[in-house]
């Protein structure tokens, strides 16, 4: 039997409440520019799967801007002229979208553009997962699929695909971190009917993992 401690409990729903009333509502056009990733480069695949690990403890200083547009376009970018992306995904939906939560707020990764659109300018970190480390970590990365993207696929096949697809976009996270000496760890263990109201997610978007990254607390 499980067991909950009740202090850590309230004190996290205490931190969401408080994300909640701060959040600032950002420009639905406001972007936020990432430089170009550079696609080439990095230990070789057989290296770089000798080091791919979890951690749990990270440094808390921000990510430089150029690390973080490779590993967005690592995680899920377009690397073909037909727009496919890195990481494949069931009947080409694309349905799965990479979202940020960083201590200057909280974003959405748009491939095409190789931006990120602001959704909010909170530090919402905190309401990213249940473990202490989540709310100084520099990167959280919450990915999201929307089911309206999955055409006529029933109920059980989009679980079952959107699982799939994330865990893919995923490893391509823990195999670039593996690669450039950054640590990550993917988690389940978030409140998810809290988080989604402060991504502004639609009802039939549907939060499945989230994975934190960051230079390792060495």
């Amino acid at each position: 039997m499980r067991t909950f401690r009740i202090g850590s409990v309230c004190a996290m729903s205490a931190a969401i409440l408080l994300i909640g009333a701060s959040v600032v509502a950002a420009d639905p056009a406001a972007t936020r520019s990432l430089p170009a990733p550079q696609t080439t480069g990095g230990k070789p695949l057989m290296d770089a799967l000798k080091a791919r690990h979890s951690a749990r403890a990270f440094l808390p200083g921000k990510l430089p801007d150029q690390v973080l547009a490779n590993l967005l376009w690592a995680a899920d970018g377009i690397n073909r002229d037909d727009g496919h992306r890195t990481a494949p995904s069931a009947m080409n939906w694309q349905e799965v979208d990479v979202y940020l939560a960083t201590a200057d707020g909280l974003y959405q990764y748009d491939p095409k553009a190789k931006n990120l659109v602001v959704i909010s300018t909170a530090d919402a970190r905190a309401a990213t997962g249940k473990q202490p480390f989540v709310k100084d970590a520099p990167l959280n990365l919450i990915f999201v699929a929307d089911y309206a993207k999955m055409g006529k696929a029933n109920d059980q096949d989009k679980v079952t695909y959107a699982a799939a697809d994330t865990g893919f976009i995923s490893q391509n996270v823990y195999l670039y971190c593996a690669s450039e000496g950054l640590d990550t760890v993917v988690r389940a263990m978030v409140d998810r009917d809290a988080l989604a109201p402060l991504l502004k997610l639609r009802p039939e978007q549907k939060i499945v993992l989230v994975q934190t990254v960051g230079y390792p607390a060495k």
